[in-house]
C-alpha cells in the first residue's frame, strides 16, 4: 500500500442500468427472479458500490501485487431504478486500519437517493490469496 492511501480519498462513478442489471437477470436460472420487476437489483447496485471503491483506491495499491476484495457491506436499497437511468456513486475511505479500509458509500439515480451505507474492504496480496485459493480448492 502507498503512503497515499489515507482516509478522505473520495471518487464518483456513473453507470446506465441496462436491463442485463435487472432483478430478472441477477439469477436467471430462478424462475421465480422472472416475475420480478424489471429494476436495479440489488445484488448488481452493491457491485456497483464495490467498483467505486476499487475504482478509488487503485492508484494508492502497489499494482498489480495487490488488490482489495469486499468483506462487509451495510447498505439500504431505498429506491426502485429502471434501465436508462443514470446511476451515480458517490465513495468515500473514511478508515484505514492495517489493510482494512472502511469506505461511506451512497447512490443516486438522478430522481432518488438509491442507496446509502458503509462497505468495508480489505487488501491483499494476490500470490498470496492466489497460493491459499489453490489450497482450498485441492483439498476439495
Amino acid at each position: 500500500m502507498k503512503d497515499s492511501l489515507k482516509p478522505g480519498i473520495r471518487y464518483e462513478h456513473k453507470f446506465v442500468v441496462t436491463p442485463s442489471k435487472t432483478v430478472p437477470a441477477l439469477f436467471p436460472e430462478s424462475p421465480e427472479f422472472k416475475d420480478l420487476p424489471e429494476v436495479f437489483a440489488t445484488g448488481f447496485m452493491v457491485g456497483f458500490l464495490e467498483w467505486a471503491c476499487v475504482l478509488a483506491i487503485k492508484p494508492h495499491l502497489d499494482s498489480p501485487d495487490e488488490l482489495s476484495l469486499g468483506t462487509h457491506i451495510n447498505v439500504s436499497h431505498a429506491a426502485a431504478t429502471p434501465p436508462g437511468l443514470e446511476v451515480t456513486a458517490t465513495v468515500e475511505l473514511i478508515a484505514v486500519e492495517g489493510r482494512k479500509l472502511t469506505f461511506s458509500v451512497s447512490a443516486h439515480d438522478g430522481v432518488d437517493l438509491i442507496t446509502q451505507g458503509t462497505h468495508e474492504r480489505f487488501v491483499i496480496d494476490k500470490a498470496k490469496f492466489d497460493k491459499k485459493l489453490s489450497s482450498k480448492k485441492a483439498a476439495n
